[in-house]
């Protein structure tokens, strides 16, 4: 306890350790945390965090993406043609509170999610499972309290029940996903969170749980629990009360470094055990090689990344003028395909390759990982060129782009130097075109442009995505559909997509869903919403001391950068 003491008062003082000590994993990334409240988590940053403090029913068996395996749950059974689900939950789990679980906590888990589900939580795709509709009871007047209590119950048995409208192939690799971790309904009644109760679930429908009660005392099952916090810093400790093999890590200190180089200086003197890199270029040249570092590479990619061009920007700070004039653009700039077209001429996709990925990644034709069922490998690509993009910014806007020009104001995540090195070939390039065309980039933080992309008010926004389960339409149906996730990014609508995708999503066929997905994807090339970003060859380095990392362990569904738990980890 005196150790835990003095590294929190060290770490979250901003002091530096001579070296990470053998019990304290110590992790520095360049993005804060937007939230550690598993029912609103979204992003890989929270989700590391959740994935350490909390555990769901099922998850991923080693390093597979489609053998699931009991975490808070034993075992389960399918029934009534797939659509009913009866798990036995595991015995004598405590929560970091004390409590111990029981089934009531898992049903007022999923009675949460399906109440504050909104779309920009994790939620819609199990409130689509076990609702039949992805909306909460604020946007579908069908969604009822009766409808929600019937659709997660405990039987006599103390088994967890679930009831599904339809058949849902995907239903239990859902349940694996993060923002369905077990919580404590007692606690959360306690500090003020929902008391799951029929007399006031009305008042909770659809709220934004970001910055909750929960959130700031986190309360889990899992072999880590947060002990201390501060604008840049958290502090993590081993669950004495965990019901798994105890940790051999003890301590894990999470810190918001924003710049690369401290995180580079910090992890080859030892002081961290993992940073976030810089990108392959950046990573190769600067860490890999030097003593104490240890490497895995050829790793699978299973994100998706893309830069959105809004076509209804709400943010009038990034509009300049708001007019066609050259001195701003209009809120729905982007709504030209020719616009689209030109400015997906206007990136070095190969230069990106190149200084980000140092030769090892490639271009994709669709915003789908390439291993995924429905990759169609010859829909087209936009490469660089000059002179098209300039032929399809003569078009833009009737010749007024052209004409007029434009400036326009683009952020990208603080502390990502591949998300940087992107906007700033996209600069330079546009720029060149026409001395009248003006790009500013500038830094965000990742929780502010988090937000601010959700609410549409980003007018280009670079970001990935991860799958919340192993299938396709997780994808396809988040960068696609008019209703997906990623709509707010692009407010793109396109009808014949809308119209594949539902179709690909109401069957089990995989051939006719690949033919739909090759449809989707030859549509999105001529259309154009977003510039697809190349995906890279993962891999992935930290100190040589840690044991617990590699190509057979390593997982693409786990958020943290080592594709492992942090349990699962050791120092020699």
């Amino acid at each position: 306890m005196k150790k835990v003491a003095l590294l929190s008062t060290l770490l979250l003082a901003g002091s530096a350790l001579a070296a990470s000590p053998k019990d304290t994993l110590v992790l520095q990334y360049g993005s804060d945390v937007p939230t550690l409240d598993p029912g609103v988590a979204y992003d890989t940053a929270s989700g590391e965090m959740i994935e350490n403090m909390y555990e769901t029913l099922v998850g991923y068996k080693g390093n597979s993406l489609k053998t699931l395996e009991p975490v808070l749950a034993t075992k389960w059974t399918a029934s009534n043609g797939g659509k009913t689900y009866t798990f036995d939950l595991r015995k004598n789990v405590k929560f970091h509170s004390g409590a111990v679980m029981t089934c009531t906590d898992a049903e007022y888990t999923f009675e949460r999610n399906l109440v504050t589900n909104s779309a920009e939580s994790g939620n819609w795709f199990i409130a689509e499972s076990l609702l039949g509709t992805q909306s909460n009871a604020n946007d579908d007047k069908n969604v009822t309290w009766a409808k929600i209590d019937k659709s997660v119950e405990c039987n006599s048995k103390g088994q967890l029940v679930f009831t599904l409208p339809k058949v849902d192939p995907a239903f239990l690799a859902k349940l694996a996903y993060a923002g369905q971790s077990i919580v404590e309904k007692k606690y959360n009644a306690g500090i003020g969170e929902w008391d799951g109760t029929e007399k006031t679930w009305k008042s909770w429908v659809g709220k934004d749980l970001t910055g909750s009660n929960l959130s700031k005392k986190p309360n889990g099952t899992g072999p880590y629990r947060l002990v201390k916090q501060d604008a840049n810093n958290l502090l993590f400790q081993a669950f004495g009360g965990y019901w798994g093999k105890a940790p051999t890590i003890k301590n894990v200190i999470r810190q918001k470094v924003t710049e690369i180089a401290p995180r580079q200086q910090a992890f080859l003197r030892g002081d961290a055990d993992v940073i976030e890199g810089g990108g392959r270029n950046v990573d190769e040249a600067q860490i890999k090689g030097k003593p104490g570092v240890a490497w895995v590479d050829n790793l699978p990619n299973t994100t998706s990344t893309v830069i959105f061009m809004n076509q209804n920007i709400k943010a009038t700070n990034l509009l300049g003028s708001g007019k066609l004039d050259g001195k701003g653009i209009p809120a729905n700039f982007f709504k030209d395909a020719n616009l689209r077209r030109a400015f997906s001429y206007s990136f070095n996709y190969q230069q990106y390759i190149a200084d980000v990925q140092k030769g090892k990644g490639k271009q994709r034709t669709m915003a789908l990982p390439d291993s995924f069922l429905g990759y169609d490998p010859k829909v087209s690509t936009y490469k660089f060129d000059k002179a098209k993009a300039t032929q399809y910014f003569k078009q833009a806007w009737g010749g007024n782009v052209w004409k007029n020009g434009f400036t326009m104001t683009v952020n990208y995540r603080a502390g990502s130097v591949p998300a940087q090195t992107a906007m700033e070939i996209l600069k330079r390039n546009v720029e060149a075109i026409n001395p009248k065309f003006r790009i500013n980039i500038q830094p965000k933080q990742w929780s502010e442009m988090l937000s601010a992309s959700k609410k549409g008010e980003e007018a280009m926004v670079m970001i990935g995505w991860a799958p919340d389960y192993a299938d396709p339409d997780n994808f396809i149906y988040t960068f696609y559909a008019s209703d997906g996730f990623y709509s707010p990014r692009s407010n793109f609508k396109d009808a014949s997509i809308d119209k594949w995708v539902k179709q690909a999503r109401a069957t089990v066929n995989t051939a006719e869903r690949s033919r739909l997905y090759s449809l989707v994807g030859k549509r999105a090339y001529e259309q154009a919403p977003y510039i697809l970003v190349p995906g890279g060859v993962n891999y992935t380095f930290y100190r040589n001391n840690i044991v617990g990392v590699s190509a057979s362990t390593y997982n693409p569904m786990t958020s943290g950068t080592l594709g492992v738990l942090w349990k699962d980890l050791s120092k020699k």
